[in-house]
């Protein structure tokens, strides 16, 4: 099967397959739109099975991306880029240098960012390579790690979601299951619960970093596999993808999901069996564009804090507006959102189509 008979293939613009012998670098980019803008989207790190489950998650992410930015009203397209992670030791710094020589390539149609497994300090070294990235901890717009930004926003949907389906106006004695709580945005979201007053129920593969939430937030640890199961509000995806499927869906107790994971749902139907068993979903890319958001204020290169808190309001504002269709019309809100995003997405199009040569 190629590219363009993949299942997740969406027209995407350009998908470049990157490798550097010296480095070991294999990656993938993936530019789904630049109607907006150039595409942005971070990088991932991951030890992906093989060079298929890597092309799968860049397409779907990508995809992503280009809604999630369309959703955030932001002036930039969709793109995301995965590296396949070396087995065994590799020069860090070589490899994301060679990384970067392939972003270089493409001319600036696609800028990256860190993502899953990749530090701003990596960022740092693809710097060294090409003008063309951004989540920098150091510079005149720097606008460092997007994560904390992330989790807030994160926060503030999952408050729009249980005032929908919880009616409280307040997260004390909310109970709320984090997937990934150790990880970059996970740690950041559970700070916010537990001084919100909600009680955490976590897990990661991070063990020690689950040791310490435990004993600052008085969080409780459970398995890997038995997060699904706990008696619990809000189930909180932020790791990765796919996470709710035909094996999941019905274990999960909790009456909302919303998380920081991209791709949580691991075909578009899901969304639909979600709404069937009478749960609220907040769509993973209206949730999660803290980052994204973050990083536009570097981009534009005059980073403004104030700018970034509005946007933060006006995704909440985004999220409420999609649930309550949700609600009215009685349909998915993944496939409300996926309309409205593909929606302002052609009206780009077309008005670009429009514009005088």
């Amino acid at each position: 099967m190629s590219v363009f008979e993949h299942p997740s293939y969406d027209n995407h613009e350009k998908i470049l397959f990157a490798t550097d012998k010296v480095t070991g670098l294999q990656a993938i980019i993936g530019v789904h739109s630049t109607v907006s803008g150039p595409a942005c989207g971070g990088c991932r790190m991951w030890s992906y099975p093989s060079s298929a489950e890597a092309l799968e998650d860049v397409l779907r992410l990508s995809q992503g991306m280009s809604y999630k930015n369309i959703m955030a009203d932001l002036p930039i397209g969709g793109g995301k880029s995965v590296i396949m992670k070396p087995e065994g030791e590799f020069n860090r710094q070589e490899l994301f240098e060679a990384f970067g020589r392939a972003v270089e390539s493409l001319g600036g149609q696609y800028i990256t960012a860190e993502d899953v497994g990749v530090s701003p300090d990596d960022m740092m070294a693809v710097r060294q390579s090409t003008k063309h990235v951004v989540g920098l901890p150091e510079g005149k717009a720097a606008s460092g790690d997007p994560s904390p930004i992330t989790a807030e926003g994160v926060f503030r949907g999952m408050k729009v979601c249980i005032e929908r389906g919880l009616g409280k106006s307040d997260l004390s004695g909310v109970r709320v299951a984090i997937q990934g709580a150790a990880g970059h945005v996970g740690a950041y979201l559970s700070g916010h619960l537990a001084e919100a007053g909600a009680e955490l129920i976590i897990t990661d593969i991070n063990e020690p970093g689950l040791k310490e939430l435990e004993a600052k937030y008085g969080a409780k640890i459970v398995g890997l596999d038995e997060i699904y199961d706990q008696d619990v509000d809000v189930f909180a995806p932020c790791a990765l993808g796919a996470i709710v499927n035909p094996d999941t869906i019905d274990r999960i107790k909790a009456k909302i999901i919303a998380g920081a994971a991209n791709n949580q749902l691991a075909t578009r139907e899901m969304g639909a069996e979600i709404l069937k068993r009478g749960k609220i979903y907040a769509p993973d890319y209206v949730l999660n564009a803290g980052g994204i958001i973050n990083v536009m204020g570097e981009i534009q290169g005059d980073f403004d804090p104030a700018w970034v808190q509005g946007k933060l309001v006006g995704l909440e504002n985004t999220l409420g507006e999609i649930l309550d269709q949700s609600e009215n019309e009685g349909r998915p809100s993944n496939i409300i959102a996926d309309e409205i995003a593909r929606n302002r997405i052609e009206d780009k199009r077309s008005s670009k189509t429009m514009e005088p040569a």
